[in-house]
């Protein structure tokens, strides 16, 4: 039967009263017409990643070989959209992201950056006999954990594998990235927070940049004294690849493989500390858990020299949040 043709003495009910409305649909439509010019996502790229929460025109300007005109154009479509607003300070105009806005900007530059400039790689077959290889996994870890039930530890064992394969690029991996985020879910479940070391959380919608760049000077300055937690509500594929060096160099000899990982409430519940990075990420109320978000750049596209801001930006922070849970460092 051709789509879209009713057969004689039926009727079609309608089932689209979910869908936006007219007006919505226009504001919208109008809003990502705006942003469909190349130059203006690269305007508005280098004003949500600009570690000082905005860019002044001067900056903006760089970005391409136009006149000024065709600058102060673009940025004025930007503006008449709400996306951007402006604020005149003597001579020059600084622009910053709508606060309102900013999560759906964060998210927009996160989800379709990495797919559009990430190099692609062939994707490898998935494990034969994945059951088979699970179950193992599972057994193992039964052991290693004696005081949960059976049952739970294979559930948690399952759900990371099928967390894992809805974002994970190389299937080759899959098994031994399961076995680290299982292992790191069950200590999670397991921590008892009155005792050892402090543990923080770091949480942004694609646990990509920076939240990854967080844990990784967590680990590096606190010297392993406070342990460093990331996830993302929706984690990419990969970390950035201009964030991915940042962190090599941080941790040279780093044993354990970062990766982007979903959040759970177990990670929540085992920190100390969680930490939503600007980005418009929501994490569950856990009494007892400490709060905070910093604002912080995005590096989702950022140039070389910005992520080297962003990270000393971040580095600033967790300093001053070592202050606060290793008195004596």
């Amino acid at each position: 039967m051709s789509a879209g043709i009713i057969p004689a003495g039926e009727t079609c009910a309608p089932s689209a009263t979910h869908a936006i409305g007219d007006d919505a649909a226009a504001a919208i439509a109008s809003t990502l017409k705006a942003l469909s010019d190349p130059l203006r996502l690269r305007m508005l790229s280098a004003i949500a990643t600009d570690a000082r929460g905005e860019s002044c025109v001067c900056d903006l300007a760089e970005l391409a070989d136009v006149s000024q005109p065709t600058v102060s154009h673009h940025l004025k479509v930007l503006r008449d959209t709400g996306v951007v607003t402006s604020e005149r300070r003597g001579t020059w105009v600084w622009y910053r992201i709508a606060p309102a806005l900013r999560p759906a900007v964060t998210t927009l530059l996160d989800s379709f950056a990495p797919a559009a400039v990430a190099p692609i790689r062939a994707e490898h077959a998935a494990l034969e006999n994945v059951d088979d290889a699970l179950t193992r996994l599972a057994e193992t870890l039964i052991q290693d954990y004696p005081q949960l039930d059976g049952s739970l530890v294979a559930t948690i064992v399952r759900e990371s594998y099928t967390s894992l394969t809805r974002s994970a690029r190389v299937r080759n991996h899959l098994l031994a990235l399961t076995e680290g985020f299982a292992r790191q879910r069950l200590a999670d479940i397991t921590r008892d927070r009155t005792r050892g070391q402090p543990q923080v959380l770091f949480v942004c919608v694609a646990n990509a940049g920076r939240s990854q760049l967080a844990a990784a000077l967590v680990d590096q300055r606190s010297g392993g004294a406070v342990v460093a937690r990331s996830a993302g509500s929706t984690p990419a594929a990969e970390i950035h690849p201009h964030v991915q060096p940042f962190i090599d160099e941080l941790i040279p000899n780093d044993d354990e493989p970062r990766f982007p990982k979903p959040l759970t409430d177990h990670a929540v519940r085992a920190a100390d500390v969680v930490i939503t990075m600007g980005c418009g990420d929501v994490c569950p109320i856990i009494p007892g858990v400490r709060y905070e978000d910093w604002t912080v750049g995005d590096p989702a596209l950022a140039s070389t020299e910005g992520v080297a801001a962003i990270r000393d930006d971040i580095a600033r922070r967790v300093d001053a949040l070592l202050a606060t849970l290793t008195p004596t460092r």
